[in-house]
């Protein structure tokens, strides 16, 4: 690895995307090094903590916040990103509270990503929006909040929402509502 580029690491399960990804941050100025899922990031960044860190929430195996709370016991200077397609308020307030430095929502690109490195502050000038979410959507959020409150235990989530567990598969497995 490279003395002088910062050093980047970034996990998702999506080749493609990891590629053209991987292309991009070089171009930027960054070394680079992929993984495919959590338990691979994991050893690579035992061998060499990253500078920074872009990861996918939600993968094959573990979840991108398992990463996020590694890479912050190994150094908690780590600037990460947590980018997922599956955005709730409920995964966004745990990957921050484990250390995460943003949270976006895919798709995002390249630049997007640099500036979310770069966020030390909340911004006071967001916009709130003024329609309240709809039903399916705080429906989706709780199933999500109460989902990481058992720690991905589907049953157990099942149990505690008095649903029937294949009801909740069959909810987990669509995709967020949108707003």
């Amino acid at each position: 690895m490279s003395e002088n580029l910062p050093l980047l690491l970034i996990v998702d399960d999506d080749p493609t995307f990891r590629r053209v990804l991987e292309r991009a941050m070089q171009r930027r100025g960054y070394e680079v090094m992929t993984a495919e899922n959590v338990d691979d990031a994991i050893v690579l960044a035992n061998e060499q903590a990253p500078e920074y860190a872009i990861i996918d929430l939600k993968m094959q195996g573990a979840s991108g916040l398992e990463l996020v709370k590694h890479l912050h016991q190994l150094d908690a200077e780590t600037r990460m990103v947590v980018l997922t397609g599956y955005a709730s308020i409920a995964t966004a307030v745990e990957a921050i509270k484990l250390g995460a430095t943003h949270y976006l929502a895919k798709p995002a690109n390249a630049d997007e990503i640099v500036a979310a490195f770069a966020r030390t502050e909340g911004d006071a000038d967001l916009a709130v929006n003024d329609h309240p979410l709809s039903v399916d959507r705080l429906e989706w959020e709780h199933i999500q909040r109460v989902l990481q409150e058992h720690e991905g235990n589907v049953s157990a989530t099942a149990r505690a929402l008095k649903m029937h567990r294949r009801t909740l598969q069959r909810k987990l497995g669509k995709y967020p509502v949108r707003e």
